[in-house]
């Protein structure tokens, strides 16, 4: 069961691309469940990955400063940095319609977060997402959510 999305993504970046603003609506339709309507004027900033590159980031150089006292635990850190890196590398840059979709919902609530992100899976395959990405990526809003959901 496929979705579909009847109009095109037309966005201007902001803020060096941090964030888009939609030029015109756009919208999805989920053989599952509802149309979503996103209004021209939504910003949105896509899949909101940036924090676990942070993450990434912040490990790699806690490793490098406790690898100087303690090699073992450097390693360990310096191995989850790496980790959170891969993780950040394989969701960055996919999903941009359905994340658009995905962030109206949360700032609407519209449907429950359950069902946002319900949506947002479908939406992902939908526009081409292979199966073990899409995953990922409702695994991430799941875990990760609930500090955005309804939240202006």
């Amino acid at each position: 069961m496929m979705g579909r999305f009847p109009l095109p993504l037309n966005v201007q970046l902001l803020n060096g691309g941090d964030l888009a603003r939609l030029l015109t609506e756009f919208m999805y339709h989920d053989s599952a469940g509802p149309t979503v309507r996103v209004p021209a004027g939504f910003e949105t900033d896509f899949a909101s990955v940036r924090p676990l590159r942070n993450i990434a980031v912040g490990l790699l150089a806690l490793s490098l400063v406790i690898g100087w006292f303690l090699p073992m635990l450097g390693a360990a850190v310096g191995t989850a940095g790496y980790g959170a890196l891969a993780l950040y590398a394989s969701v960055v840059g996919y999903g941009h319609a359905a994340a658009t979709i995905h962030d109206r919902l949360y700032a609407t609530g519209e449907l429950s977060r359950y069902w946002s992100d319900r949506v947002f899976y479908h939406a992902l395959r939908s526009s081409g997402v292979a199966r073990w990405r899409a995953w990922l990526m409702y695994a991430g809003v799941r875990i990760g959510g609930h500090w955005r959901y309804n939240k202006q």
